[in-house]
């Protein structure tokens, strides 16, 4: 596979890293060098396979429209942007190109997603419930797109919304927990990540899993095949 890497930050470095690791070839663009997708021409995206961006969220609208422009499947990483679904959405569908986007591309995140699911149902039996999110102090978006996703699952499975409650110190890499409590007991759930590479491995499977498809898709749809 010939990876196009949209943004050399911590994670992107990393996406980098794996891919080359599973025998892919990658370029990486740094978010300067592409200033309002400057860098994704027709002639800059001819042949590679996949893009994956892992930049800001204001960026990704640009990305995504050239990308589509030009007839490339991407897989958005990037968390923040996701008010424009709609229009990323429209983007993808009219142009006949292959999204893959998640809030997270943990394996590890997505089993806690599958577990908060089940775990919703205290909500039905008097608990009160709340959501806590940790991470670093570089981190643009609060509520992370992790925890955004987990307050619609719960949202989903019990039909209450819970709120979130941010903190960003340090170089925490991610703590999402979840919490129900009642008069007699309390619940805790939670995912702390140790570092960045289970988001990057993941980021990776998302964009083999993308070549040669076309639609909209998030991370589930890979996760339900591994």
């Amino acid at each position: 596979m010939r990876l196009l890497l949209l943004g050399r930050g911590k994670t992107g470095s990393l996406v980098a890293q794996v891919a080359a690791e599973r025998k892919h070839h990658v370029r990486a663009v740094d978010i300067d060098e592409n200033a309002h997708a400057a860098a994704l021409t027709a002639e800059n995206l001819r042949g590679f396979d996949v893009a994956v961006d892992f930049t800001t969220p204001e960026a990704v609208l640009e990305n995504v429209a050239a990308c589509a422009r030009h007839g490339k499947n991407i897989v958005v990483g990037t968390t923040g942007w996701y008010g424009e679904m709609p229009e990323v959405r429209r983007m993808v569908e009219e142009s006949g190109i292959g999204l893959l986007w998640a809030g997270n591309f943990s394996v590890g995140v997505n089993l806690f997603y599958d577990i908060a699911r089940a775990a919703a149902a205290a909500l039905r039996h008097e608990y009160s419930g709340q959501i806590f999110e940790r991470h670093h102090v570089h981190k643009l978006d609060a509520p992370s797109g992790t925890a955004a996703v987990l307050r619609n699952i719960v949202k989903d499975a019990s039909g209450h919304e819970l709120e979130i409650t941010s903190f960003r110190e340090g170089e925490v890499v991610g703590l999402h927990e979840l919490t129900f409590d009642s008069p007699n007991d309390t619940i805790y759930v939670c995912h702390d990540a140790k570092s960045r590479r289970g988001f990057a491995e993941g980021a990776v499977r998302a964009a083999e899993w993308l070549v040669g498809k076309k639609g909209f898709y998030d991370f589930k749809d890979v996760w339900r095949e591994l």
